[in-house]
């Protein structure tokens, strides 16, 4: 494995304490040779003041360190595992997928967990595959890490800046060409992952409450609990099909699962992995 490269050193102000914070993002590759960044535990300022309703109250969290990928989950990565590609477009094993359920793309990350000798982090031996709380393996990302890691530091609607720039950062409405693309073919963010604004949008592990951010807890907010059968999920970043306000970092959505649905078609949606890591286990990846 090559060594870890370290992608930036960044001054983080947070105004919600006064207090100055430097962190470091790690580009890093897995066991099975799949990159990702590390994202070290931090706080931020979640959601948008003056965007959807869903999207305020603007209020602080605080999240522990994990690992995300550095691109979306492609075609490659999804037959390697052995699991059945319902996808639109294979035209190229480098596109991401779409058009997968919930439940598949936490399948995917049960069999990642096993190739990588880590422990599944959903029991599939149960409906709706409910959460191992002692596992180690990969899982979807809830909205609050996805958020974290698309603003890579930054308060505005986009990390890069403005919405003259999102051509260079994204795949949206104004130029896919009404199609996917490869994976890393756009500029990364600050942080240095790729397509969190556009291309595909991404599944959080999250049941999606439009008032959820009214009661959500400071640190480590995991969505509100299910109240019933097939809740919506939240589906979080900008797609193929998007338009410039739906690729704002703070922009969120919800959707059906398509986990009872024999006729799911959302060729717009994909995802991508999550880990939580601690120093330790961030040390042994490094070695």
């Amino acid at each position: 494995m090559k060594p870890p490269t370290l992608l930036f050193l960044a001054t983080l102000y947070l105004c919600s304490c006064g207090k100055e914070t430097t962190q470091s993002t790690i580009e890093l590759k897995t066991g099975s040779g799949i990159d990702v960044v590390y994202v070290p535990a931090g706080t931020f300022m979640m959601g948008n003041k003056n965007g959807e309703g869903d999207e305020s109250p603007l209020h602080k969290v605080t999240l522990s360190s994990f690992i995300i990928d550095k691109f979306e989950v492609t075609h490659d990565l999804f037959t390697k595992a052995e699991l059945p590609n319902p996808s639109h477009w294979q035209d190229d094993p480098q596109k991401p997928v779409e058009q997968i359920r919930w439940q598949e793309a936490r399948a995917y990350c049960n069999e990642r967990s096993i190739m990588e000798g880590l422990d599944p982090y959903y029991d599939e031996t149960k409906p709706d595959f409910p959460v191992i709380g002692t596992a180690n393996g990969y899982r979807l990302p809830t909205e609050a890490e996805w958020e974290y890691a698309a603003r890579a530091g930054k308060d505005s609607d986009y990390s890069f800046g403005n919405s003259r720039q999102l051509k260079l950062y994204s795949w949206f409405e104004e130029n896919s060409e009404k199609r996917t693309h490869r994976v890393g073919t756009k500029k990364p963010n600050e942080w240095g992952i790729h397509d969190l604004y556009g291309n595909v949008s991404e599944w959080c592990e999250d049941v999606y409450d439009p008032e959820y951010y009214k009661i959500s807890p400071e640190h480590s907010p995991a969505g509100p609990e299910t109240q019933f059968s097939d809740p919506k999920r939240v589906i979080r970043g900008g797609s193929w099909r998007a338009s410039i306000a739906m690729c704002r970092a703070s922009f969120r959505r919800g959707e059906r699962t398509g986990d009872t649905d024999a006729c799911f078609f959302t060729d717009y949606c994909g995802f991508r992995c999550v880990r939580s890591i601690s120093k330790e286990q961030l040390n042994e990846l490094i070695k």
